[in-house]
């Protein structure tokens, strides 16, 4: 990016990888929730809107970076936090119903993150598993999920904030971008009035 050009692209978010995920955690909790849990029960707004802030707070983070890294930063936050409510739900959900949790070098475990491993992702991947497996395979596969889309989170956020400290926000961007376009208008450091009085010589004579 230019100094002339202040405002960097931004709001792609369709193409961030920690967005894709998300989006496949959202997709498959609201199926999780209609297929196991109680119409009625309370669980399911919690579950689902939490499942939805993840995904939606990096799409608006990823439309206000441009003009806002502070911003930015805090949307990412807000997701990274909805997304570890929705983790400690799905972990209620298995115990104390005395479910199994897959330790994290299971082979189930390893199969679910091999999926992960596809560049770009969609519910499709997971739709076999989360319509046809019971209830505790498929809080497990979410599970999964959940901690890879945390992980890409971190990872984001850490990004993010050695961008912020390297370059600033849209502030010093902008500053940055005027004092490239005086510099430009104006390469010599000399007034233009001094470069009317060449040396040696003064007001008034040849």
């Amino acid at each position: 990016m230019s100094e002339k050009n202040f405002i960097p692209p931004y709001g792609n978010y369709a193409e961030l990888l920690s967005y894709q995920k998300a989006e496949v955690v959202y997709d498959l909790t609201f199926r999780f929730c209609g297929r196991f849990l109680k119409k009625g029960d309370r669980t399911i707004d919690q579950m689902v809107q939490a499942a939805r802030s993840g995904k939606q707070n990096i799409a608006e983070a990823s439309k206000a970076s441009g003009t806002s890294k502070e911003t930015e930063l805090k949307l990412v936050n807000v997701a990274r936090a909805s997304l570890e409510e929705l983790l400690l739900d799905y972990q209620d959900f298995l115990r104390v119903r005395d479910f199994a949790r897959w330790a994290k070098d299971s082979k189930e475990a390893l199969y679910v993150r091999k999926l992960g491993s596809q560049t770009h992702q969609t519910y499709a991947t997971y739709r076999e598993f989360s319509e046809t497996r019971p209830a505790e395979v498929v809080a497990n596969i979410a599970l999964c999920l959940i901690h890879q889309t945390n992980y890409l989170l971190d990872q984001q956020l850490r990004r993010l904030e050695k961008d912020f400290v390297r370059h600033g926000g849209l502030r010093e961007r902008m500053t940055r971008a005027r004092l490239a376009y005086r510099k430009e208008s104006h390469p010599s450091n000399e007034s233009p009035a001094a470069h009317r009085l060449q040396p040696g010589k003064s007001r008034g004579r040849p």
